[in-house]
């Protein structure tokens, strides 16, 4: 029952935000001018009821975007920040509805799909399929952006959780350039009207590695190992007068601590040493957990101090030294790390629409969303710690950045909501090669990943990762293409030996950079 239920919901989303894509305006570059799309970052917490009434406290965070000036949709997480269940965490695809009271107080209802979950195994969320949805209202607040409360509801179909609460919500609009297809450059044969400044923005791969503070213990009681090493990715935000916004999120891939995942938000300020350095000092608080780290509640602070050589005019590379603390838990420690990262600039508007010649010393840069669910099918017997004999599915989203034409970086964020591995859930990254076949809709992609994984019951060992996939695909319209594919994933360290069967719903975009 619980089976079909999962296959219900998930074949019910799938169609829901197909036609939702299908709908969206398919721009071309003979379009005089685009307009740009508004976007939302939201912020929520809620308790949620666990069996034997335990109380923890949910932290949610999503960005989402406008698909029309009723629906947004995008990329949603949550993370327990208090009570005993640091490390539960899942991510997802969020929707929300909106309708206009008056010209402040609208009506919002919506829906999160999303898998993962943590500290408490399968007897406590099943597979790790969390269903959420919500119906509240909202007061915008203009510049200080938009705040909320209402009623949720969260449960987990294949799981032991089942309650209902109230949230309280808070959201900040800001709008982003992007056309809902790939548009090819055109050769301008005017000059523009104006030329339109660029908002700076910073995306990098990182490794962290945490040196543990003596006498840490894990939440089960016994020594905590002297390190952490994490990998992950930090996007950042500037602000005017040196400040700036990041969110980062990274998981465990060595040491014995695999399933340790960390999602932070927060802020800092840079100062310019010289051309090619600068320094930052920065603060973020979010939520942590897994891989036995005495986390408590879930709620972590992070405060570092680094320095960032530009290594090209968008290449730069950035050391960092600081500290984390989970305060309702053990756990602490100093912090290293070293990033790899690109600036670059999106179009800085206010709620106008810009003539293409304006956008003419931007690049024209192809991206792709990919909703994701894969199946890990047994290769080696020894390959899980418990439910051997059953296959993992799995949801989540793929990000890939086109460098060429054909050669693109990817990223994912997946977790398994069914097969008795709720909790388990990997991020991965790596290089893509994108073949169209002739001039048809058909295409190959050829991609290798590497990354951290861990929770579940899935023996990574300290949760380093690797994957290989090999998709065919079939672009039905000039924003939405259908992608199956086959692959192999393995643990270098551990038992973890499976086939990898996936199926994407994959968005084509154009984001204007330079």
């Amino acid at each position: 029952m619980t089976k079909r239920l999962s296959i219900k919901t998930l074949l019910g989303l799938v169609l829901f935000l197909l036609f939702s894509f299908v709908s969206l305006p398919a721009w071309s570059a003979t379009t005089d001018a685009l307009a740009p799309t508004e976007g939302l970052l939201q912020f929520s917490f809620e308790e949620v009821t666990l069996p034997k009434d335990e109380k923890m406290g949910l932290m949610g965070g999503a960005f989402l975007y406008e698909i029309n000036p009723w629906f947004s949709m995008g990329l949603g997480s949550y993370g327990a920040i208090t009570g005993e269940r640091g490390g539960f965490i899942t991510l997802g695809i969020a929707a929300d509805l909106r309708m206009a009271l008056n010209d402040h107080l609208n009506l919002k209802s919506g829906l999160f799909v999303g898998a993962g979950g943590g500290r408490g195994g399968f007897t406590l969320q099943g597979g790790g399929l969390m269903l959420r949805p919500h119906l509240g209202l909202s007061l915008e607040t203009g510049d200080w952006g938009n705040v909320g409360f209402g009623i949720s509801h969260v449960h987990f179909p294949n799981g032991n959780i089942r309650s209902t609460q109230p949230y309280l919500i808070y959201s900040f609009p800001f709008e982003l350039f992007i056309s809902h297809a790939w548009l090819e450059k055109p050769a301008f044969t005017q000059h523009a009207d104006k030329k339109i400044p660029a908002s700076e923005r910073e995306f990098s791969a990182i490794y962290r590695r945490y040196k543990v503070a003596k006498g840490v213990v894990t939440d089960g009681g016994s020594p905590q190992h002297s390190s952490i090493d994490l990998m992950g990715v930090e996007w950042v935000h500037a602000l005017e007068s040196n400040f700036f916004l990041k969110i980062e999120s990274e998981g465990a891939m060595g040491g014995r601590s695999n399933g340790y995942m960390q999602v932070l938000i927060g802020g800092g300020y840079r100062l310019r040493l010289s051309d090619l350095m600068l320094a930052k000092i920065a603060t973020q608080i979010g939520f942590a957990g897994g891989g036995s780290v005495s986390t408590g509640g879930g709620f972590i602070y992070d405060v570092s101090l680094g320095l960032q050589h530009d290594l090209t005019d968008a290449l730069f590379l950035g050391l960092a030294g600081g500290f984390v603390h989970a305060p309702d838990g053990d756990f602490k420690a100093t912090s290293f790390s070293l990033q790899l990262g690109v600036r670059y600039g999106v179009p800085l508007v206010k709620r106008e629409a810009i003539k293409f010649s304006s956008l003419s010393d931007y690049q024209w840069q192809h991206l792709r969303l990919r909703m994701t669910h894969q199946t890990y099918v047994e290769a080696r017997s020894t390959w899980r710690n418990h439910h051997t004999d059953e296959n993992v599915d799995l949801l989540g989203m793929q990000a890939d950045y086109f460098i060429r034409d054909y050669l693109y970086v990817s990223g994912q964020g997946i977790g398994a909501y069914d097969g008795n591995a709720g909790g388990y859930m990997t991020g991965l990254w790596g290089l893509g090669y994108h073949l169209p076949i002739l001039n048809t809709p058909v295409f190959l992609d050829l991609e290798g990943l590497v990354g951290a994984a861990g929770g579940g019951g899935l023996d990574v060992a300290g949760g380093l990762v690797w994957q290989g996939n090999i998709g065919l695909g079939y672009a039905f319209s000039k924003s939405l293409a259908l992608i199956g594919s086959t692959g192999y994933m393995s643990a270098p360290k551990g038992n973890f030996r499976a086939k990898v069967f996936g199926l994407s719903l994959a968005y084509h975009f154009t984001l204007f950079t330079k």
